[in-house]
């Protein structure tokens, strides 16, 4: 039972910036620059190859970057809140009864591990007792149970003021189809460790080697089969094409063995009449495999679909089970301390009630106040950029400008905090009984928005997130206050460090109102065609550009793997942007100002190196071809070099000339925005 949400369809990161200071500003962390490598050759290597000698990757981390550098950052904060909780004699439901509870119970590992698979028995009971009529009312109401599909309440796509019920492919456990479908070394070797990982957590509750292998081909048989029916994650980015609404008779009557009336009525939702079908390829496979399977093959897969989601709060057997299978996947090499581990769990699930205290210490009211004059600057840049187009027609330029206009802008946090007190956290009960408790809470949340008028003043992330996001349903672009820090935005650094790093980041987030998903919303929120058609072709034709180039672009020599540019184009368009509003913003700002030498640096040279250093990082092959596969965002590396090479600005910044390896001839260049 999951939560769909098609309200933040792609993210990225930004922070805010102060424009005077009372003295010198700093220019350039040199530290962080590899002058042994040409600017010429590879901006990247050379703008960003100090920070990653001197960061390498430890054990607990795929890939660690700047942005992880922050997040660790805000971590800190948050456990320091939580930690000084006095939860014991807090009031029973209050915040920090709730928030203490929770984290002390992930933290208490001698009692999980004396636990071990007792808190899930009871529940792999009743799964293991139910028919096959019954199985939709489990899949309904047992939190936990991860099957065949999804379904959420969310803003109705063509009507954005109202909510609708939505339902999606899903059921999967490694997540990407392609896991299911490819047969190179590396997704064939990410089978193998699935296989093992059903074996392992069966064998924790009690199946024999005989019962093991039984549930490790009933599941891997349905899944193939969800996968194969499931959209690609390029076809995923068409929202018309997961926009098939279907009357709950006409679905009884298509697939008889997927009974949705009865799976919201066990949740409580008697007057649902029509479903948004995102996938019927999907819909239609599950299907077949309800009526189809036997009772046996669907318990197992299940029971390992809840055994999956219970594991991390389960004892040290489960977790290291589920981290043995993340390693395969992603490379890590060692756990998260168990602190980060606890911490994850109210930070996430009670977001906006540590969010609430985050904010008190954390983030004043003349932050908010600097960041929302920034996104004006920028909001000014970027109609200027749609006014100079020279591929669009007047008449959308327009309805561009209108969209523009409307957008809303949330920064920090919500002027309207999320109650939980109905919330029951028991330290009595077991860790995963309490999880599910605040799964369920949440659930419940949203599900009680179905059929209401959507909240505009609702957040899809809780103050405290290092992250941000664009609703095209909502037409809004929100900045939490865990992102608005340093290192992102450094005070005493002059403005072109900070318009190039968090000034392209905020100009990227509105750019994702006119990417190739974000365009075909208008200003209200609702999917609909505002473009002249001649327009809709220019666009295109420049977005292929863009996929080819992405497409070219190696990211691990050994295999061969390419980018995905198709997939990745939304992100792709909004990087190029932002760069090139921010840059306009930068030096609108400036006006008649002295362009000052820092550090040996024009201010041009060093918006590009701060832009660089947002994605300076450190990756593991394996989590290259795993956010490859998985990521809409293109790597580190490629978010600079490829899309540098767009730039003219950029070019004669760094006197890079035909010849050089990050020059890209005039004629190979495409500008979208």
């Amino acid at each position: 039972m999951k939560k769909i949400s098609y309200a933040v369809l792609s993210i990225a990161f930004a922070s805010t910036i102060t424009m005077c200071t009372t003295k010198s500003p700093k220019g350039v962390d040199r530290a962080n620059l590899n002058d042994s490598v040409a600017p010429q050759e590879d901006f990247y290597a050379y703008a960003c190859g100090g920070w990653m000698e001197s960061n390498p990757l430890k054990p607990e981390y795929s890939r660690f970057g700047t942005f992880d550098q922050l997040g660790e950052n805000t971590r800190q904060q948050v456990k320091d809140l939580v930690t000084g909780l006095d939860s014991k004699n807090a009031v029973k439901g209050s915040a920090a009864q709730q928030i203490g509870d929770l984290y002390a119970m992930g933290m208490d590992s001698v009692r999980l591990n004396e636990q071990g698979a007792a808190p899930v028995m009871n529940d792999l009971q009743t799964i293991n007792s139910t028919n096959r009529q019954d199985i939709i009312d489990l899949m309904a109401s047992m939190v936990g149970i991860d099957a065949f599909f999804g379904t959420g309440v969310d803003a109705d796509m063509m009507n954005s003021d109202m909510n609708t019920m939505y339902w999606q492919q899903g059921g999967i456990g490694l997540g990407d189809r392609d896991y299911y479908l490819e047969d190179s070394e590396n997704t064939s070797k990410i089978r193998e460790a699935y296989k093992t990982y059903i074996k392992t957590i069966t064998s924790l509750v009690g199946y024999d080697a005989e019962a093991q292998q039984r549930v490790v081909d009933n599941v891997m048989r349905i899944e193939t089969a969800l996968a194969q029916a499931a959209m690609s994650r390029e076809e995923l980015r068409d929202p018309a094409a997961s926009y098939n609404p279907m009357s709950l008779d006409q679905i009884a009557k298509e697939y008889p063995n997927v009974d949705l009336r009865r799976y919201f009525a066990k949740q409580g939702i008697e007057n649902i009449d029509t479903v948004i079908i995102g996938q019927p390829k999907s819909l239609a496979a599950v299907n077949e495999l309800m009526g189809n399977e036997t009772e046996e093959a669907l318990r197992d897969y299940l029971t390992v679909g809840y055994l999956a989601s219970a594991a991390n709060y389960l004892s040290d057997d489960f977790i290291n089970a589920n981290f043995e299978l993340r390693r395969v996947i992603s490379g890590v090499q060692q756990l998260q301390p168990r602190w980060k581990r606890a911490l994850a769990i109210p930070n996430g699930m009670l977001g906006e009630a540590v969010g609430q205290l985050y904010v008190e210490k954390y983030f004043p009211q003349s932050s908010k106040d600097k960041m929302l004059k920034l996104v004006e600057n920028l909001k000014v840049a970027l109609g200027q950029h749609i006014d100079a187009l020279t591929w669009m027609s007047d008449s959308t330029k327009v309805q561009a400008q209108e969209k523009l206009a409307t957008f809303t802008v949330k920064i920090g946090f919500p002027d309207k905090w999320r109650d939980y007190s109905t919330l029951t956290i028991d330290p009595e009960k077991s860790y995963w009984e309490n999880v599910q408790a605040a799964i369920k809470h949440n659930v419940d949340f949203s599900l009680a928005d179905y059929g209401k008028p959507v909240d505009k003043t609702r957040w899809y992330m809780p103050p405290q997130t290092v992250n941000a996001y664009y609703s095209p349903l909502s037409n809004e672009i929100c900045f939490p206050a865990g992102i608005l820090q340093a290192p992102f935005f450094d005070p005493e650094a002059d403005d072109a460090l900070n318009y190039g790093a968090i000034g392209v980041v905020i100009g990227h987030e509105m750019t994702h109102g006119f990417d190739d998903q974000g365009r075909q919303f208008d200003k209200e929120g609702n999917l609909k065609n505002w473009w002249a058609e001649s327009d809709a072709q220019a666009f295109n034709q420049l977005a292929d550009v863009l996929v080819a180039q992405f497409d070219s672009v190696v990211v691990h020599e050994e295999t061969g793997t390419r980018a995905n540019g198709r997939f990745t184009l939304g992100e792709n368009i909004a990087d190029q942007g932002g760069l090139r509003v921010a840059m306009t913003a930068y030096k609108n700002s400036q006006k008649d100002a002295h362009a000052e030498i820092i550090d040996g640096f024009t201010p041009e040279q060093r918006f590009y190196l701060a832009y660089a250093n947002v994605w300076a990082g450190n990756i593991r092959d394996e989590e290259i071809l795993s956010r490859t596969k998985t990521d809409p965002h293109s790597l580190g590396r490629w978010r600079v070099n490829a899309t540098l090479r767009n730039i003219e600005e950029f070019f004669q910044a760094f006197d890079i000339k035909e010849g050089d390896a990050m020059y890209r001839p005039v004629e190979e260049r495409v500008i979208i925005w």
